[in-house]
């Protein structure tokens, strides 16, 4: 099997260098031709090395079960949607790719996207144990047109070494902090460790993108009203949610500022344990779980919480969709349920065997059994309050979770140039009512725009 790391920085080569026809492979082999006397099947997915680890090796055991050869391109996740974009605009699209549900009826419209349906039917691939709520997302005029690659949640995490150096209790996962009683332990840990006069230890950290929702869903507002046709970044209770995340760095000085995150990113400075409080996702548990990446101990916890009194955190999926020009649809389709909703797939990635998550199963049998009774028998490394996440996914015991605004409109244009310029209120150059003031009217015309060409 071939295995590709793809960048950004490489798709105009790699595009130049590929097939023109639709589902071409990387290296020049027609899809759905023979290779070695067998049937080839490509796939570009992302993900960090523990799970491209995993996806190598659920790809080498479909390879010898289905007789075939998977040409297998891998990415970061920053990269994707750049790459993806070149390869549509260049008609050489791999068998099988990931697609959000916020992409569906534009892929579909579009003629980039097989329906399933048909070939899950024929060939006996049974769907109905997948988490209903998340394969509907992938649902589309009476179509299936992808299949969830996970469920997932983004939630929070604590350092624990920071906490008991700092005489500080853990947060309760029961009891989630009010937005003041978690200013004050983020206060309590943000520190000068070496007496240089300079700020290196911070209570919080954050990357705008992925971590502005819980504020704004706890604090009863989002991006846009319900309909999901009005940009909302001027209703008060945004501009006041968004005025209490940027006060951390602006006025209270408990994350690092955008110079120095320009320096070296909030994740990062996670990893190297600098960082109080800093989110988590289903996907990086692996990750997080694994000493080589993280050296100190850490657990989850909610979010703080504000005028609402309830908190919150985003849920969100991506799926494995088959390229309508596929020139091996049946086998395109079998590897994306294969990695979907096979036994084999859903144990390994959820670490119910080999021990390393990055995700929660997609079948509900198992992940109400075997993988609840992994984590508890501890077979399965996972943080001690994993309830946490399950409790967003369920929306359980005071916990709630949502998808994010962007999942239900056509595209995410009109979203993403609102974070283009976010930093010019999180240094402090703008307040959050002038930006939002000024933004609000170019995101709406870009979604509009976005409607219109439905």
């Amino acid at each position: 099997m071939k295995k590709r790391f793809v960048s950004a920085a490489i798709v105009a080569a790699m595009l130049a260098t590929s097939l023109t026809a639709c589902g071409g492979s990387s290296d020049g082999t027609e899809s759905g031709a023979k290779k070695d006397g067998k049937d080839t099947v490509s796939i570009y997915v992302y993900g960090n090395d523990q799970e491209q680890a995993m996806y190598q090796e659920l790809f080498d055991k479909f390879e010898e079960e289905n007789n075939c050869t998977v040409d297998a391109q891998f990415s970061i996740k920053d990269d994707y949607g750049t790459t993806i974009t070149g390869m549509m605009t260049a008609k050489n699209l791999p068998d099988v790719f990931y697609m959000g549900p916020e992409n569906v009826k534009s892929y579909v419209d579009n003629g980039y996207v097989l329906d399933m349906k048909p070939i899950l039917e024929s060939e006996g691939l049974d769907t109905s144990d997948i988490l209903s709520s998340t394969l509907s997302a992938y649902e589309y005029e009476d179509g299936q047109y992808g299949l969830p690659h996970d469920s997932s949640v983004f939630a929070y995490a604590f350092n624990k070494d920071l906490f008991d150096e700092a005489g500080l209790d853990y947060p309760d996962p029961a009891n989630p902090y009010t937005y003041d009683e978690f200013v004050e332990v983020c206060k309590a840990l943000t520190k000068d460790t070496d007496g240089d006069g300079e700020v290196d230890q911070w209570g919080c950290a954050f990357w705008p993108n992925l971590m502005i929702q819980p504020w704004l869903y706890s604090n009863g507002t989002s991006f846009l009203t319900d309909d999901y046709k009005t940009v909302n970044v001027t209703d008060p209770a945004f501009i006041e949610a968004m005025d209490k995340m940027v006060a951390l760095t602006t006025e209270l000085g408990v994350t690092p500022t955008v110079e120095q995150e320009a320096g070296t990113g909030v994740y990062q400075r996670w990893i190297d344990g600098t960082i109080g409080f800093y989110a988590c996702g289903t996907w990086d548990i692996a990750a997080f779980m694994d000493p080589e990446v993280v050296n100190f101990n850490w657990d989850l916890c909610a979010y703080p919480t504000l005028s609402t009194g309830e908190t919150y955190a985003w849920c969100g999926t991506v799926g494995y969709c088959v390229s309508a020009n596929t020139k091996n649809d049946v086998l395109a389709t079998k590897l994306a349920y294969y990695m979907s909703a096979s036994d084999e797939s859903m144990k390994l990635q959820s670490g119910i065997e080999g021990g390393n998550s990055v995700l929660i199963p997609n079948l509900v049998s198992m992940s109400d059994n075997e993988f609840a009774q992994a984590i508890a028998d501890g077979t399965l490394k996972y943080p001690d309050n994993y309830e946490v996440l399950f409790n967003y996914l369920n929306n359980a015991n005071g916990y709630n979770s949502r998808f994010n605004d962007e999942t239900f409109t056509p595209n995410a244009e009109w979203l993403n140039v609102f974070f283009e310029g976010i930093d010019t209120v999180r240094d402090g150059s703008k307040t959050t009512e002038e930006y939002c003031n000024e933004i609000q009217p170019e995101m709406q015309q870009l979604l509009d725009e976005a409607y219109e060409d439905q």
